[in-house]
């Protein structure tokens, strides 16, 4: 058996924190979109509250996959043995792509909606079909959703580039593969 050292144990712990972190936040965007938003609308008889609802659920996890996002870019940063260069950039460009879905979406996507809203002064299923705001409400409703799904696919993605240096430390080494064991190796 490898001796870890106590720079090999934070990083175990680190690495299986990130993993946590961008699975937790990827689970609550799917819970969101499968489960909260849907449910919302049909179970709520008034769909500007439903929309209410919605809205302020996204609002948590467009802020939590901004702040997540950016930690984890950061982190990306410190010091650590990476399979290669490409999969450290791959794992760089695709947390931004989390935190740059979710910075647009609220920051850019939900400002514009609120201002249409605003607009509308009512409502929005009160507008008729061919009514421009309702087109344009709809329209930013449809960027709202790709830019979350774009999001969600990059954490999805980020999420086993991730684990890839795992993966290939365990080919390199199958015999003495280094498994963080909790009870002796985090001994005070």
């Amino acid at each position: 058996m490898i001796a870890l050292t106590n720079k090999d144990i934070a990083m175990k712990f680190i690495a299986r924190v990130e993993l946590l972190l961008i699975g937790l936040w990827l689970g609550a965007a799917l819970f969101f979109s499968l489960g909260v938003a849907p449910s919302a609308f049909s179970v709520l008889q008034n769909t500007e509250l439903a929309g209410n609802v919605v809205n302020r659920t996204l609002t948590v996890v467009n802020f939590s996959g901004l702040a997540i996002g950016v930690l984890l870019l950061i982190a990306s940063f410190l010091p650590r043995e990476y399979p290669g260069a490409v999969w450290a950039w791959l794992r760089r460009i695709l947390l931004f792509a989390v935190a740059a879905g979710c910075g647009a979406g609220q920051f850019i996507i939900g400002i514009w909606i609120s201002y249409v809203r605003l607009q509308i002064g009512k409502p929005v299923g009160e507008l008729a079909a061919d009514d421009p705001l309702k087109l344009r409400f709809d329209q930013l409703h449809q960027a709202s959703v790709w830019t979350l799904v774009i999001a969600m696919s990059a954490a999805f993605l980020v999420f086993f580039v991730m684990t890839k240096k795992g993966a290939s430390a365990a080919k390199q080494q199958p015999a003495a593969d280094p498994v963080l064991d909790f009870p002796t190796d985090l001994k005070i």
